[in-house]
């Protein structure tokens, strides 16, 4: 028994001829060399086919080599093989001693390399970086879209776009279905009441228009009516759901992901779903009681704004009162706490920020300019923006709201901004890798609090090192989230008046709805700011270099990324590999599309190692820097960098 170069276990007799070979028994992963080999014969399909797990098997890929079209009769016999070598991942066609190819092209590389099928359904190509093993290449992109794959978005998930919902009745308000967690809707949905095969009077079939299913090629039964497929299903307990095509009835034992499409395509689905007749009557008495209650709701207001205008005074409505909300500072106090506002830390867009004493504590003060607001709105977003509480977020101690007046009071952080730390400007010593990737880390995980764990999504919108702050132990932290609403309560405003700074502001700026996602892009443009040690726009470089996301694209395609690795450190240079897969996370922040951008709990899963970084191409990557001319606000510089 031997092992060969290429990983291939052999048996050999004594006539040392091969009896068995491990190549010849794959499970979900192939090495360059190895060969999946089947024998066809006339009449039979010509594909090669991927099923999801279920009774019976559905298939979710039909892949077929060029030069061969459904219904051609051979009078021989044929092989297909599949084979993966060379860079090359290619399916084979032999017959009458021709051979017949269709080749997928992967990256070459010259390391050790296997392919996968992973546990989502993505073929995946992995590649030894001489520290762990990473994607580089997933080999079915070019053929199918991440809402093709049978668990894109978990049982019953919908997905459209990459984005997974739970299906809902269009005819009315009921909800059937329910996420499985709520902060990650791409592991699916169950049914609210689960389907009783005791209780089939109770069964329904939610009807879903425009939706597409992967698997095609299941059929139950022949029929002549939709109607009659849906009967077939509600009679039989097994059937989940059906699809009516081209006379066909599709039967389904087990949902997947389904895909939505173009309004008013003709594909419909049916998912059976259960009938509870009792939460029907708690539905009413809860509406009766939510009827009620606003009512006495209304009446209570009603009474207290009486009161109010009669014996109320508007500044003196003490909302600090309330449990939660950060401490209500008069303006004496912090002029006095501050010795007048005169040592200032910095300023920003938001205002300008003062360093100041209360009692023991040091504490920065942030005087905000554009503070329009009446008193109420303003400590309505303060009570919000102050119960937020995270160890990568810069906390709100308190507030002032006299007349005109809008203070901010924050925790001090002894090392203040970010970009003080990177770019030089202090004659501080480089930071190492450890530090570095650290800090990345740390920003990822506040803004994936802000984005996804707080009772109200927050987009920063002005994700940049200065409003990065560092603390004795070089810990991060984001600070000014919030600070957009705080400025101009009008939401209308934040979708069609560019916020930020120019070289961090994602495309989406200039065309579409702003999201979340634009933090995403910013902080892919920090990254890189921090790997590389220098400011995404340096007018003191040569022109081709002024700035960094072009040259990151230039890089990028020519794969020499190494030249991007901030050479002010040796330790950096040393871990040249593990930055380099920072820059690849980098650019995946970085894409024009902001649906393609990973989310921020993405992010996080693989700075922590629990997910690889999906390859983009660098063509991908938008330069905003370009269409600066286009920009309806002039760019304006906003320092932040002492310690605040």
């Amino acid at each position: 028994m031997v092992i060969s170069e290429i990983g291939n276990l052999v048996l050999f007799d004594h006539k040392n001829a091969t009896v068995w070979q491990s190549f010849d028994h794959p499970t979900d992963t192939i090495v360059p060399g190895q060969t999946l080999v089947e024998v066809f014969y006339h009449g039979a399909p010509k594909r090669v086919y991927a099923y999801v797990e279920s009774r019976p098997p559905q298939v979710y890929l039909e892949y077929t080599p060029a030069g061969e079209s459904e219904g051609e009769d051979y009078i021989e016999n044929y092989s297909t093989n599949v084979a993966f070598t060379n860079g090359n991942f290619t399916l084979r066609r032999l017959f009458d001693e021709e051979v017949y190819s269709s080749s997928i092209s992967l990256t070459t590389v010259y390391s050790p390399q296997y392919m996968r099928l992973d546990l989502d359904g993505h073929l995946r190509l992995y590649d030894w970086s001489g520290f762990s093993w990473n994607v580089v290449f997933d080999v079915l992109q070019g053929i199918m879209d991440t809402c093709d794959y049978p668990t894109a978005c978990g049982e019953y998930g919908l997905c459209n776009k990459g984005q997974c919902t739970c299906p809902v009745d269009i005819n009315s308000s009921s909800s059937y279905f329910k996420l499985v967690e709520e902060r990650n809707p791409n592991l699916g949905c169950v049914p609210i009441t689960p389907i009783s095969c005791q209780e089939k009077d109770k069964h329904r079939l939610l009807t879903l228009p425009s939706i597409s299913y992967f698997d095609k090629n299941y059929t139950v039964v022949n029929t002549t009516s939709v109607d009659d497929c849906k009967k077939a299903c509600l009679n039989n307990c097994s059937c989940m759901a059906v699809m009516f095509r081209d006379s066909k009835c599709i039967w389904m034992t087990k949902v997947f992901s389904l895909q939505s499409m173009q309004p008013g395509s003709d594909s419909t689905a049916y998912l059976k779903v259960q009938i509870d007749e009792n939460k029907k009557k708690s539905i009413l008495g809860a509406t009766l009681g939510s009827v009620s209650a606003v009512v006495l709701l209304a009446i209570i207001v009603s009474l207290y704004l009486k009161w109010r205008k009669k014996y109320g005074d508007k500044d003196a409505f003490e909302f600090d009162q309330l449990l939660g909300m950060p401490t209500r500072y008069s303006l004496e106090r912090l002029s006095e706490c501050t010795e007048g506002f005169i040592n200032k830390l910095g300023e920003g867009g938001f205002g300008s920020v003062f360093e100041g004493k209360l009692g023991e504590e040091r504490v920065a003060v942030k005087r905000l300019e554009g503070a329009r607001q009446g008193k109420k709105e303003f400590l309505a977003e303060i009570e919000t923006i102050g119960s937020i509480e995270h160890i990568n977020l810069v906390k709100l101690i308190g507030f002032c709201a006299e007349k005109t007046e809008r203070l901010l009071v924050y925790e001090y952080m002894s090392r203040g901004s970010l970009d003080r730390w990177i770019y030089y400007r202090h004659n501080n010593g480089p930071l190492d890798w450890c530090t570095r990737s650290r800090i990345i880390l740390d920003i990822a995980k506040g803004l994936c609090y802000l984005h996804e764990q707080c009772k109200r999504k927050i987009a920063h919108l002005d994700i940049k090192p200065q409003n990065i702050l560092l603390d004795d132990y070089f810990n991060a932290k984001v600070a000014d989230f919030g600070l957009c609403k705080l400025i101009n309560r009008d939401q209308s405003k934040v979708v069609t008046v560019m916020r930020g700074t120019p070289g961090y502001l994602a495309p989406e700026w200039l065309t579409s709805r702003i999201t979340e996602k634009v933090d995403v892009y910013s902080f892919g443009v920090v990254v890189m700011e921090i790997v590389s040690g220098r400011k995404n726009i340096d007018h003191s470089r040569p022109e081709e270099e002024v700035q960094l996301i072009n040259v990151l694209r230039e890089k990028a395609q020519n794969d020499q990324l190494v030249y991007l690795i901030d050479k002010h450190s040796d330790d950096m240079v040393s871990h040249q590999e593990e930055v380099i897969q920072m820059m690849k996370l980098a650019i995946w922040c970085l894409q024009n599309d902001s649906i393609r951008r990973p989310s921020m709990s993405i992010v996080v899963k693989v700075l922590e190692g629990s997910m690889s970084v999906e390859t983009i191409d660098a063509n991908s990557i938008m330069l905003v820097q370009h269409n600066a001319s286009t920009y309806s606000v002039p760019p304006q510089a906003s320092v932040l960098s002492g310690p605040r």
